[in-house]
């Protein structure tokens, strides 16, 4: 097997793959025939400073096309590539040089100060550049299924980050969940607009639609909700793929609109309130369709496409994938997943089940709700409080921006609930406030899940992903 020869050269070769929406505005359309040729030339740049098959590629690019030819090009020979997330400091990118040593660096140009900062012992090669593409091509080699592929960091929710090694498998599997959650239908576009760097990325910006035998749409841009919404508009986005954060920012933003092409819309990463999809649901006239997946299992769980949509939930498991709830928690059984991951760098293969972490709860039908990590879970005078439905009233408040809810150490209750809040513009933080929220809190779910301390932030915790530390969190609680 070979992602690129079974793939993009199988394709037509002057079909759009990418339609590209640079930093500086310009648009630019790329043909698999194009993306081929410059993937094998860079292919054999890497080849000339030493790459060999198996060797790990970090990558340090934005979502331009060089991202693109820069992963096709490991795919083609067999390395393993790292995407990094633009947002990384030095620490962040040391650490990732220290654990995985690559062979080579590709980085963006305008990334090279950071990068020299972590201080990479290996060839740097920086794009744009012409030169990059001065090397002979050279073929897609015979891959087996187990070979590496892809190395991606875990979001660091609960400590440091972890290295996961997927294989090769990895990249054909995500037909799966292509064809039963994204839904990008052969002649469309796609758009997943999640930042290199992100496993959401890896597999969904252009491996996804091109395995429905859609073109996929690449936007380097800060995250701006009008724009994004206009983009969408004049491009005929008809398969959308968004962060959780950026779906409810838009609605509150009021810049949602009907898309003539639109049919898709998916979101994974933490569940979305009720209220942020009613929003999109009448202010589009299509439902998103929450999904599940972990960094090292790709996607489990989906909301399938052509269903009504259940609201709150992250769906039921893939066609296929043996997923079941076994003591509150989420399991997997690995061998019904195709993107389930090889290792972490440096420890032997994972041995039976996969338990996630994440508390779960299934109805009647099979569709899966998530209540919290198993560390996140409150347990509150003997009750079981699931942080995620707590935040999801709480964000239904107008005065709020964002919001956390973690555990608190207590005497009496062993733990209450703790909201931390981001406030919206203009709205100050007071006690009347505080018991305001306590109250809509109260009014909205059962009440012994309303939060008992109630604190105001500027800014909220997170990881590079955009995932609530809620571990950090929690530690500022049970500090003395």
């Amino acid at each position: 097997m070979n992602f690129v020869r079974d793939v993009v050269e199988a394709a037509a070769p002057e079909a759009v793959a990418v339609v590209e929406r640079t930093h500086s505005g310009d648009r630019r359309e790329h043909t698999f025939a194009s993306l081929a040729e410059r993937s094998a030339r860079l292919a054999g740049t890497l080849q000339q400073v030493g790459v060999r098959r198996g060797d790990v590629v970090l990558l340090l690019i934005g979502n331009r096309i060089e991202w693109v030819e820069s992963l096709l090009a490991c795919f083609r020979i067999g390395a393993a590539a790292l995407p990094c997330n633009e947002q990384l400091r030095a620490p962040d990118l040391a650490h990732r040089l220290a654990v995985t040593t690559p062979a080579a660096v590709i980085a963006d140009e305008r990334n090279r100060t950071v990068l020299e900062a972590a201080g990479p012992a290996c060839p740097v090669l920086l794009a744009p550049d012409p030169a990059l593409y001065a090397a002979e091509t050279v073929p897609s080699v015979e891959l087996s299924p187990t070979d590496p592929c892809l190395v991606t960091f875990t979001s660091g929710t609960a400590g440091p980050p972890s290295a996961v090694l997927h294989g090769q498998r990895y990249l054909l599997g995500q037909r799966l969940q292509a064809e039963h959650w994204f839904a990008a239908r052969p002649g469309e576009l796609a758009w997943c607009t999640a930042a290199a760097g992100w496993s959401k990325s890896a597999r969904n910006a252009f491996i996804a639609p091109w395995l429905c035998g859609a073109a996929a749409l690449l936007h380097d841009a800060r995250f701006d909700p009008a724009e994004r919404m206009a983009v969408a508009a004049e491009e005929g986005v008809a398969a959308w793929c968004m962060a959780p954060t950026e779906y409810r920012i838009m609605a509150k933003r009021g810049v949602l609109q009907p898309i003539p092409s639109l049919h898709s819309l998916v979101a994974a990463g933490e569940a979305l309130d009720p209220e942020t999809l009613r929003m999109w649901r009448e202010g589009t006239g299509v439902d998103v369709r929450d999904g599940y997946g972990q960094t090292e299992t790709g996607q489990v769980t989906a909301n399938p496409y052509g269903v009504p949509a259940r609201p709150g939930s992250m769906g039921r498991p893939l066609p296929g994938v043996r997923a079941f709830v076994d003591a509150g928690e989420l399991v997997v059984d690995p061998a019904t997943v195709p993107t389930f991951f090889l290792r972490y760098l440096g420890q032997p293969p994972p041995a039976g089940r996969w338990r996630t972490g994440d508390q779960v709860r299934q109805d009647d039908d099979g569709y899966l709700y998530f209540e919290g990590r198993t560390d996140d879970v409150i347990i509150s005078a003997g009750y079981r409080i699931g942080p995620f439905e707590v935040e999801s009233v709480l964000a239904r408040h107008p005065a709020v921006a964002d919001v956390a809810v973690v555990a608190a150490p207590d005497a009496e209750r062993g733990s209450v609930v703790r909201a931390i809040v981001v406030l919206q513009p203009g709205r100050t933080a007071s006690a009347e406030l505080a018991s305001e929220l306590q109250d809509f809190v109260k009014q909205r779910t059962a009440p012994y899940k309303y939060p008992r301390l109630v604190e105001f932030v500027a800014g909220l915790p997170k990881t590079t992903s955009g995932k609530i530390r809620r571990r950090e969190l929690r530690l500022a609680a049970e500090s003395p």
